[in-house]
């Protein structure tokens, strides 16, 4: 009976573990529970830096431990959010854990000095904002015959939002990729804006700035003077931008986090050259000693990282005109600081296609008007002769025959050349960002009506701006693109041929406008041109952003290197003067509404083509000095309640006026179907070679108007292993190009080009085509189909 009651040796050994692991259960709830002091902290505990409104975490230390072996805890607060701490790695004689904590190992020290050092609540955000790509205007260059035939990048919106965590004060910085910010555009956006967050994001701390691509999609205006030449205000391409811009905004706002600011600067070299050296000149010589070049050369990177250090994302002002892609391009594309863009964030975003992944790259335009790309400098395209003199006009063909090119081959290979050489050094000051960013938030924002702004320009001397007026060099355009019949730059006196013609078309400029604006000799006086609408803006924004050390001023245009200089030294030395020394200030162009040009007033009595377009008279730097020393002087005094709002701008009632064709019911040629291959792949290719392959395609219009992103290409890698197709670049990428073309009877192709890179992968590939048509299924009635396509199977040796 003994033998049948007795334990065997496994049981006993069992039981014995048992009682062990009840034992130490008793001893961790025991150390789990130890009394707390009367402030409810438990003894051995330090606090850690804890923000209103957060539980507060704690940091069990041993002073004597090993520092490599600390680790981060994440909590799970009341609220569902997570905060971080730093904390002890558990010994084995003390290994007592809360179950909601989740260790993440981090390099000893960095964790904890980021936590205590994150000042800022930071969201970065990424949206498309395309819009149609065929057959709208592309803005910039104002050639009514460059219209989109086709895609080669997409269009970003970028947005940045910085908050103070101890209240509501937030500043939102965007750059989009597209040709300017109009007043349109502002509007519309800062009413979704409001309608989704209340009065969080206003009018005085968003700022909305744009690259100044000429490869974007126009029609987004609500001034008569730009529906001229993009056929009206496009509903489409007006919503593309609006939606893109306030999606970007909304992804920030949902992934914001405590983080950190760093700003670093540099010089970029080999990518710039000023294109109007003749009105530089003009400026005093003792202005121009005080600088090395007669561009900015300087690029100003902000560096954004979580509380962890994980990275999110930058932004780089650097001046330089995105018109590396001249004005015989027909696709839509974000030029080369969007190719910075597409550098950057492919890189951060390791695996990812492009325009997906959480790391954003923006490169924002600054004091970028008389700066262009084209490095080679300006030589007659029929003789090859240079015509680097102040009319920027050639001997046979005069100035229609002057323009800039380079550093590449083609505008390809320049974009990339220029595109490449910001990136690398956006890169390079993004990685040695030391300088820390910290200090309150502030913006300040006023309306102005720039047509009768009063300027002091001394004790004894005051001056007014004029209503809006563009001179005769206006039409005769840049050097990177040039303009139209036998207009020059340089122009002072005007010609009767064209003021005779502009008088019967248009009327006459007033003798009040012609004596305002002198020597500027007036082709369109827009300010008092008002049907169907007026043709300029009068009231205009004016704005700063400061974000601690650094002051964002948003311009409402495009001023010159000189005007840039100016401007920023004046608002830097009014903040010095009202006690809020070694600010950062920057510029961003194209921010808010569109004002065309500000030169300074020496480069305004040459009247080149940046002068004939600045469009509010010679004092206009003048004036936008004032204003924005007084925002600056209001955010330095901690007073822009107490800044007058200005008279608000009207938002015209017109939704859609466009002389666009309509989008018709298409056909496909006999015995095939949209997507079908009329020219097939080779197959086989190899890498610098380009694969292309021409569908029976559709107006991608179309897409445009019925999918809010549509993709139109991918290229796709068999897997031997998944016996799969998989993605690995889509129509985001910079080494796709989509093409489309309109036939006859309703017809239209597409062809897809893929230009293999240096180092592709070897294997199978195949292209693929994704559209939509619209089809009649009734005498009234048509509805929209999507198709796709695909090229045969092809080897990458």
């Amino acid at each position: 009976k003994r033998s049948r009651c007795s334990f065997s040796r496994l049981e006993v050994i069992l039981i014995v573990c048992l009682v062990l692991m009840t034992a130490l259960t008793v001893a961790l709830l025991v150390l789990h529970f130890l009394p707390k002091d009367t402030d409810g902290k438990d003894l051995f505990e330090r606090p850690s830096k804890v923000h209103p409104g957060e539980p507060e975490a704690t940091s069990k230390m041993d002073p004597k431990m090993d520092p490599e072996s600390r680790v981060l805890h994440t909590f799970i607060d009341p609220r569902g959010e997570l905060s971080l701490s730093s904390a002890a790695s558990p010994s084995p004689d003390s290994a007592c854990c809360c179950a909601t904590e989740l260790p993440l190992t981090v390099p000893a020290g960095s964790s904890n000095e980021v936590a205590e050092a994150a000042r800022y609540l930071v969201g970065v955000g990424r949206a498309d904002c395309t819009g149609p790509v065929a057959q709208v205007p592309l803005m910039g260059y104002a050639n009514p015959d460059q219209v989109g035939g086709g895609l080669l990048s997409r269009l970003y919106s970028r947005a940045f939002i910085v908050a103070d965590p101890e209240d509501s004060k937030r500043v939102v910085f965007v750059s989009a990729d597209i040709g300017m910010v109009s007043q349109r555009v502002r509007l519309e956006v800062l009413k979704q804006l409001q309608s989704k967050y209340g009065e969080l994001y206003r009018q005085d701390n968003v700022i909305l700035s744009g690259t100044h691509t000429h490869s974007g999609p126009g029609g987004y205006f609500q001034y008569t003077l730009f529906w001229i030449t993009s056929k009206g205000l496009i509903r489409p391409a007006l919503s593309s931008v609006v939606n893109g811009i306030v999606k970007s905004i909304d992804i920030a706002h949902e992934n914001m986090k405590r983080g950190r600011l760093f700003i670093n600067r540099g010089t970029v070299e080999n990518s710039q050259i000023n294109r109007s050296p003749f009105s530089y000149l003009e400026n005093p010589a003792s202005e121009r000693s005080r600088y090395s070049s007669n561009t900015d050369k300087e690029m100003v990177v902000l560096k954004v990282v979580d509380e962890d250090g994980h990275e999110l994302g930058l932004i780089s002002w650097f001046a330089v005109h995105p018109v590396s892609m001249n004005n015989s391009n027909h696709l839509v594309n974000s030029d080369n600081v969007g190719y910075a863009s597409y550098l950057f964030e492919q890189e951060k975003n390791k695996g990812m296609l492009p325009g997906e992944g959480s790391f954003v790259a923006a490169f924002a335009s600054s004091n970028l008007g008389d700066v262009s790309p084209n490095t080679r400098g300006p030589f007659c395209a029929n003789t090859g002769e240079s015509c680097d003199n102040p009319q920027s006009s050639c001997p046979v063909g005069g100035a229609a025959m002057c323009m800039a090119s380079g550093p590449g081959k083609d505008m390809f290979e320049s974009t990339r050349i220029i595109g490449q050489n910001i990136y690398l050094k956006a890169k390079e000051l993004y990685e040695k960002a030391s300088q820390e960013v910290t200090g309150p938030l502030s913006s300040a924002h006023q309306w102005v009506n720039m047509s009768d702004v009063s300027v002091e320009l001394n004790a004894t001397h005051t001056v007014k701006t004029c209503k809006p007026a563009l001179g005769h060099s206006f039409a005769a355009g840049t050097i990177d693109g040039v303009g139209a019949f036998n207009f020059t730059q340089g122009s002072v006196e005007g010609d009767p041929f064209w003021d005779q013609i502009r008088d019967q078309l248009l009327g006459e400029p007033s003798n009040e406008t012609k004596a305002c604006h002198k020597p500027k000799p007036i082709l369109f006086s827009t300010g008092e041109m008002k049907w169907p609408h007026p043709w300029h803006p009068d009231i205009v924004d004016v704005q700063v952003a400061a974000i601690g050390s650094l002051a964002i001023l948003a311009v409402p245009g495009e001023f010159t290197t000189m005007s840039g200089r100016r401007l920023r030294e004046a608002v830097k030395s009014e903040f010095d003067s009202h006690g809020t020394p070694g600010m950062n200030v920057v510029i961003a162009g194209l921010c808010n509404v569109y004002t065309h040009y500000i030169t300074t007033y020496e480069e305004y009595q040459v009247q080149r083509y940046e002068a004939a377009s600045t469009i509010y008279g010679p004092h206009t730097l003048s004036a936008y000095i004032q204003l924005y020393k007084g925002l600056a002087k209001a955010i330095a005094l901690n007073a822009t309640q107490d800044l007058p709002r200005g008279p608000e701008p009207p938002l015209f009632n017109v939704t859609r006026v466009t002389l666009l064709p309509s989008l018709s019911v298409e056909s496909a040629p006999a015995g095939k179907t949209f997507g079908d291959v009329l020219e097939e792949v080779r197959p086989e290719y190899q890498e610098r070679e380009v694969a292309e392959v021409t569908f029976v395609g559709a107006n991608p219009r179309i897409s445009a108007e019925n999918a809010t992103e549509h993709n139109f290409l991918t290229v796709e890698k068999y897997s031997n292993i998944s016996s799969s197709w998989r993605v690995v670049l889509n129509d985001a990428s910079w080494d796709t190009r989509f093409y489309w073309s309109k036939g006859s009877r309703s017809r239209s192709n597409v062809t897809i080009e893929w230009h293999i890179a240096a180092g592709t992968e070897p294997g199978v590939y195949r292209l693929r085509y994704f559209g939509h048509y619209k089809k009649r299924v009734s005498l009234l009635r048509t509805i929209t189909v999507p198709f796709e396509g695909s090229s045969a199977a092809f080897q990458i040796t």
